[in-house]
């Protein structure tokens, strides 16, 4: 059984949030603050984490900081319609995705669903077959869920490493914004571009000697990103 924390200071919003997800067979766990959810981080085995972004004492955004220090599991950021910037500043230092409030309870789940999909596979899984892609110096072994650059082990996020997979893959083929969303996410691309972009960003800070002259994950100006396999 999955384990879930869901931290927002609107209690009702927790409740609410708690019901959707017991109903689909997960344990859930309440927080109020990011102080309670970094508290909690530390005392329970926890596989995922729904957190709001204003909270008092501690908001989210500084308890993802404190989190992604120890932890890579997934972060599914809430945050009302004002709060863009501090949506793409979540994202930046580590979250996963986002939802607006108010959002649908089925889309919550969805995205719950397929953050711990990915997560699992990164984590635990055995794969059917052994897998691995190795363009010049980048080297992605799937069997262990790994990623060397020049012999050197690169951490990257489930998110991330599920990007640079599909990239890896499909080398040499030019993919849209749409596209990467749509094949990661499994649902339509509605707004995002921002989330692609800087996971994106993300990667290359952690494959690439150079990110803003890279090697391997490149941009084909108004098209999209593929990774480059002339390397």
């Amino acid at each position: 059984m999955y384990t879930i924390l869901v931290c927002d200071d609107d209690k009702e919003i927790v409740d609410a949030i708690k019901i959707y997800l017991t109903q689909e067979g997960y344990r859930v766990l309440s927080a109020y603050n990011g102080k309670q959810a970094v508290d909690l981080m530390e005392k329970e085995d926890i596989h995922l984490l729904v957190m709001d972004i204003m909270m008092p004492l501690m908001d989210g955004i500084h308890a993802t900081l404190e989190i992604r220090k120890t932890s890579s599991i997934p972060i599914i950021m809430l945050s009302a319609k004002s709060e863009d910037v501090d949506k793409i500043l979540g994202l930046n230092i580590g979250a996963d995705d986002y939802l607006t409030k108010p959002f649908n309870p089925l889309e919550l789940i969805a995205r719950v669903k397929s953050q711990l999909r990915r997560y699992t596979q990164l984590g635990t899984m055995v794969p059917e077959s052994s897998s691995i892609y190795r363009i010049g110096g980048l080297e992605i072994d799937d069997d262990s869920k790994e990623v060397r650059v020049d012999g050197e082990m690169a951490k990257l996020t489930p998110i991330e490493y599920s990007i640079l997979l599909f990239l890896i893959r499909n080398a040499g083929k030019v993919f849209s914004i749409q596209q990467i969303y749509e094949n990661i996410w499994e649902e339509e691309a509605i707004g995002s571009d921002n989330i692609v972009a800087v996971h994106i960003r993300h990667i290359r800070e952690k494959i690439e000697i150079n990110p803003k002259e890279p090697r391997y994950l490149k941009v084909v100006w108004g098209v999209g990103y593929k990774i480059d396999k002339g390397v």
